[in-house]
């Protein structure tokens, strides 16, 4: 009796794709993580991880088809049986959080996405990535002050802004005194008539 001969697995081409915007996001800023899986071939049991190197503050995931378990470092997105190709339409993994502030400068940013699934049981899980340094400074953006503001804080400390009025009251008197003092010289009399010799 001839020996059964095992079934041969379909072949998957599938990859994971990781867009991130934007690209280099600073502590403070924040940030959209795209995952797409693109390729042909059918997905068993498909779990997608992403992973970062700094904490994101409020970070939310949402799985298309599926469902995620989120915390500040890892994402985890368990999406089924998955049809890849034009037949299916490409799951779409969406994650959003903040760059927590307070990372020093010159760290690593290393976002990281494995795909698994029965198929890549064997060649192990697809990943791709993508990682930046953060600058020198980690402070977040902040808006510029109004014009106003910018305007009153070019007042030196300790000054009034009412001296330039005190002043000009100063020498409007000091012009009005000189000039009632030349009237006065004006109306003094003359010196008497010498007496006739």
């Amino acid at each position: 009796m001839a020996a059964a001969v095992p079934t041969p697995t379909p072949s998957v081409d599938a990859a994971p794709v990781l867009t991130s915007t934007p690209f280099g996001a600073l502590p403070g800023q924040q940030v959209t993580h795209t995952v797409t899986i693109s390729g042909s071939g059918t997905l068993t049991t498909t779990r997608v991880t992403f992973t970062t190197t700094v904490d994101l503050d409020g970070v939310t995931a949402r799985a298309e088809p599926g469902r995620c378990a989120a915390s500040p470092r890892t994402v985890v997105c368990d999406l089924g049986d998955l049809r890849l190709g034009p037949a299916g339409t490409a799951p779409r993994i969406t994650i959003t959080g903040r760059v927590r502030p307070g990372a020093p400068p010159g760290t690593v940013v290393r976002n990281r996405v494995g795909v698994t699934s029965v198929e890549t049981t064997a060649t192990g899980a697809r990943t791709t990535s993508n990682a930046y340094l953060l600058p020198g400074s980690t402070a977040t953006p902040t808006d510029p002050p109004p014009r106003s503001t910018a305007m009153a804080s070019e007042v030196p400390p300790g000054r009034s802004m009412r001296v330039p009025a005190v002043a000009a009251v100063v020498a409007g008197a000091a012009a009005m005194a000189a000039l009632l003092a030349r009237r006065r010289l004006r109306r003094r009399p003359g010196p008497p008539p010498a007496d006739p010799l």
